[in-house]
């Protein structure tokens, strides 16, 4: 394929609005802990050809004041199944949409894409607060 064959397919992609996270009162904001969130059966769009991506996300983050509410976690993840995105894209969105609702000290956010075309893709972005 060549470059053109992709242009302007993901351009609004920063733009895409997902559904809310929630959060809650971290209790315990004086401790440093860890928190793994798996989701092993997510599934999105391949922009390109309308097929399923499957994927294993995990998510490691360490929380200050606010902690993920899972069952907003859970909808905000099922939104992407009928979204054309790159695997790319849809990591750091999901990096940029966590930060801004559950502002970690830290988080890792991994996705490991099952074989498209003999291939494994593996994304993932972190963010560390200074």
């Amino acid at each position: 394929m060549k470059r053109s064959d992709y242009e302007g397919l993901q351009k609004n992609v920063r733009k895409l609005k997902t559904p809310e996270i929630q959060v809650w009162q971290n209790q315990y904001a004086d401790k440093l802990y860890t928190i793994n969130l798996d989701i092993p059966e997510f599934t999105c769009i391949c922009p390109k050809t309308g097929l399923p991506d499957f994927a294993v996300i995990r998510i490691e983050y360490s929380p200050n004041k606010l902690c993920v509410e899972l069952k907003s976690f859970k909808l905000y993840t099922i939104f992407f199944r009928n979204v054309g995105i790159f695997h790319e894209h849809l990591i750091n969105k999901m990096l940029e949409d966590f930060l801004s609702s559950v502002k970690p000290r830290w988080v890792k956010i991994i996705g490991t894409f099952n074989p498209r075309g003999g291939i494994t893709t593996t994304v993932s972005a972190e963010y560390k607060s200074k």
